[in-house]
């Protein structure tokens, strides 16, 4: 994965009694395992509609959070994402050119980048949460009661400590605004 930033992830161990796991602690492999499994799944159900398209999951993630944080400078979905500006700028141009992310300058400092999603990429974000949604509405069903906040703790607990309320406040406030506000106004404001 080229497009990852290093940057601000934690260095590499350098010995091979770094990289062993504890002796003392049971190795996780069926959890290990079932996390890749859940995952390509997950983002699975997607991928078809995305294809269709000519877009990948990395247009998925840029569609996403656009979607959720109208007006969210470009910085800041590269801080998200964690991938190279390179990366995320081969991406944006794609979905702006093809009419499903806008692009504005910011209107205190013309050096913002702003994007919103277009009523067409508004409409994809949606199709595509809506599938993901349904099979996260089939766990939860079928787990019961309580299941839901336990998947929260335990995702969230899987965010590195030192990201966690960062990523708990996007959420949050993310949730919010889509509360307070009309679809419509996910829109490019002009």
């Amino acid at each position: 994965m080229a497009d990852i930033s290093t940057a601000s992830m934690p260095r590499s161990p350098t010995t091979a009694a770094d990289i062993a796991a504890p002796a003392s602690r049971e190795l996780y492999f069926d959890l290990i395992e079932l996390l890749f499994f859940a995952y390509r799944d997950f983002v699975g159900d997607p991928d078809g509609v995305l294809a269709r398209l000519g877009f990948g999951r990395a247009h998925h993630r840029v569609l996403h959070f656009v979607n959720r944080n109208p007006g969210m400078k470009v910085a800041e979905l590269l801080d998200v994402l964690k991938i190279t500006k390179q990366s995320l700028g081969r991406v944006l141009k794609q979905l702006i050119d093809e009419g499903y992310v806008v692009q504005r300058e910011g209107a205190k400092d013309r050096r913002q980048r702003l994007l919103y999603v277009s009523p067409a990429g508004e409409a994809l974000a949606m199709k595509l949460a809506g599938l993901q949604t349904a099979r996260i509405a089939r766990v939860l069903e079928e787990l019961g009661p309580g299941a839901r906040e336990a998947a929260r703790r335990f995702l969230a607990t899987m965010i590195d400590v030192q990201d966690r309320d960062h990523v708990l406040r996007l959420i949050a406030q993310a949730d919010s605004h889509a509360r307070e506000m009309p679809a419509h106004s996910r829109h490019d404001p002009s």
